[in-house]
């Protein structure tokens, strides 16, 4: 067991009543719900939205253990974790369920794993963090050198496989690897004569039984980064490879269609191929789920090739611009849950302004090394915490990598967003939005609060703000800025700078 060296500083609830269980004083639950979104989240186009209807601009991390137990509390993940990620201004993580444990064996489900992880969503919850389910895998299963589906789920032909070539490599040097991926898209029979995708999408409703009612939870995300197997030759082109985004389709509608029966509005965030990570086209959606989410990520080849980011920005842009496309066609949110994997401070620089510029959440890669056995480099060059059995303190965190994530974003803004950025080398942070609804439902009236989360790594000494349309309601160097919109003004600006003289006006 580690040491406590962190106390709960904020305590997330959907309504003040969600927080009757509680042992916090009321003062603290009054507290969290002037400094956090509402609860449940949910979307207005490619805007996730809070309960108000405020746009909700959510920061954070990834979280996966893909050793067994498959749980993040065997690695010493839990409460000073979850208060460090808080006091940076971190609001969400990614938090891996691998398959294999959750269905252990065809139809048996172990609730004393979804127990583990449930423990873990709540720790994170009463620090003010939102969780989003990630059934987790990569190479399929341990066989392949991976993790992820179950070994009974393994259908490989009496194919060779190699794994540990490379991690990439591995996808498209092992046969056995690709046959069984073949065999699962095809929805080919388990032992037991039900379908493997109808397996999968079962575990997902129990899930989603399981966790439904949680105001902590943001969603499910269905399966990282599907590879399509044979046909990924054909998703290498810019275009795209809409034959196998059918199958990939088909298999994302029939998953989320479980969930719907044990949770109807819950968001269900799918994943496109993994070919999109590079630049490719997709054409994956759920067939007009209302409450639908498009998960993807943004990773460039080139980086770990050349040893440099610098011919990166292209495909990165194309990446941002293909997801943007994608969900203007199907109305759905979107967040960019992985990037970086990496100490590259230039890479990992230029793909947080990058999604500043789009107006885009994420959710970054990873919270520690964890003993990854499916990454780029060693283990360790993914982390922020070296080891979450340590307190998440002095030499255990990269703070050079933090001091680039860390940043200020705009947590839930009484409107929508027209931009906003920040300069890490001046400390200056801007945003402008317009009191209009996202979901065109007249405007925030006069009062309506904003909340922008000004980490302490960025304003050590404080700060200064000028803000014209709101006035500020919260004390002076305060992490959660809170801004109460003027009357009558229909757009807001803000900047927010190291030094200087705070003003305000409507």
């Amino acid at each position: 067991m580690k040491p406590a060296r962190f106390t709960a500083t904020l305590l997330l609830c959907a309504t003040l009543a969600a927080c009757g269980s509680s042992s916090a004083p009321p003062d603290a639950a009054a507290e969290a719900a002037r400094t956090n979104f509402s609860l449940p989240l949910n979307h207005a186009g490619r805007w996730i939205t809070d309960a108000q209807g405020r746009v909700v601009i959510l920061h954070g991390l990834n979280m996966v253990y893909k050793r067994p137990p498959y749980a993040p509390d065997a690695v010493g993940f839990g409460e000073d974790d979850a208060a460090f990620l808080a006091a940076e201004g971190y609001d969400t993580v990614r938090l891996g369920l691998i398959y294999k444990a959750v269905e252990p064996q065809p139809g048996a489900y172990d609730e004393a794993y979804l127990s583990r992880i449930a423990d873990t969503v709540d720790t994170l919850g009463r620090h003010g963090i939102v969780t989003l389910l990630d059934f987790h895998q990569d190479l399929y299963n341990e066989k392949f050198g991976g993790e992820g589906l179950p070994d009974w789920a393994v259908q490989d032909d009496g194919l060779p496989n190699q794994p540990q070539l490379d991690f990439t490599l591995d996808y498209f040097l092992e046969p056995g690897l690709n046959a069984a991926f073949t065999h699962f898209w095809n929805n080919d029979a388990a032992a037991d004569g039900v379908g493997l995708q109808d397996h999968y999408a079962a575990a997902w409703r129990h899930v989603a039984a399981r966790f439904g009612g949680s105001p902590y939870v943001m969603g499910y995300d269905l399966f990282n980064e599907p590879w399509p197997a044979l046909q990924a030759a054909t998703c290498l082109s810019p275009l795209g490879c809409p034959l196998f985004d059918s199958s990939l389709g088909a298999f994302t509608r029939r998953t989320a269609a479980a969930i719907r029966q044990a949770d109807p509005q819950g968001l269900v965030w799918y994943e496109p191929n993994v070919i999109f990570n590079n630049g490719a086209a997709t054409y994956v959606d759920t067939g007009g789920d209302a409450h639908a989410g498009f998960s993807f990520h943004d990773y460039c080849l080139i980086e770990p090739i050349t040893g440099s980011d610098l011919a990166c920005d292209p495909f990165d842009d194309l990446v941002f611009d293909n997801a943007a496309s994608h969900v203007a066609g199907t109305g759905d949110t979107l967040l960019l849950t992985e990037f970086g994997a990496t100490d590259d401070a230039s890479n990992l620089q230029a793909m947080v302004d990058r999604a500043d510029r789009f107006m885009v959440g994420w959710q970054e890669w990873h919270y520690c090394g964890c003993d990854d056995p499916t990454t780029t480099g060693p283990g360790d060059t993914q982390a922020i915490v070296l080891d979450p059995a340590r307190p998440p303190a002095g030499d255990n965190l990269k703070a050079a990598k933090l001091a680039i994530l860390s940043r200020p974003h705009p947590r839930a803004v009484a409107g929508t967003p027209l931009s906003f950025a920040f300069d890490s080398a001046s400390g200056t942070f801007t945003l402008d939005y317009s009191t209009a609804r996202a979901d065109g439902a007249g405007a925030f009236p006069a009062g309506s609060e904003t909340l922008v989360v000004l980490p302490a790594r960025q304003y050590p000494q404080g700060y200064a703000v000028a803000v014209h349309g709101a006035n500020i309601v919260s004390a002076p160097g305060d992490m959660m800025l809170r801004l109460q919109s003027c009357a009558g003004v229909s757009a807001i600006t803000l900047s927010v700078s190291r030094s200087g003289t705070t003003q305000q006006s409507c």
